[in-house]
């Protein structure tokens, strides 16, 4: 009896396997995207980077310098 549950979990879970990849591979495929969702990404990963440089400038630029000093001269 447990020989036949077992069987027909696995069956299940292979057909939802299945029924899951067809899902993904459409939405896949579908070629419209999500393109207001990706400007808007990059529009904001672009703000944040101009937001982080204007304030930690200085600091950057001394890291950068002392890093630059450590690796010339031991």
């Amino acid at each position: 009896m447990k020989e036949n549950k077992f069987a027909e979990f696995v069956t299940r879970s292979y057909v939802n396997v299945l029924a899951a990849s067809k899902t993904a591979l459409t939405r896949v495929s579908d070629d419209r995207g999500d393109v207001p969702g990706w400007v808007l990404v990059t529009v904001m990963t672009a703000g944040l980077v101009v937001a982080i440089w204007s304030v930690a400038d200085g600091q950057l630029k001394s890291v950068l310098s002392g890093a630059l000093h450590s690796v010339s001269q031991p």
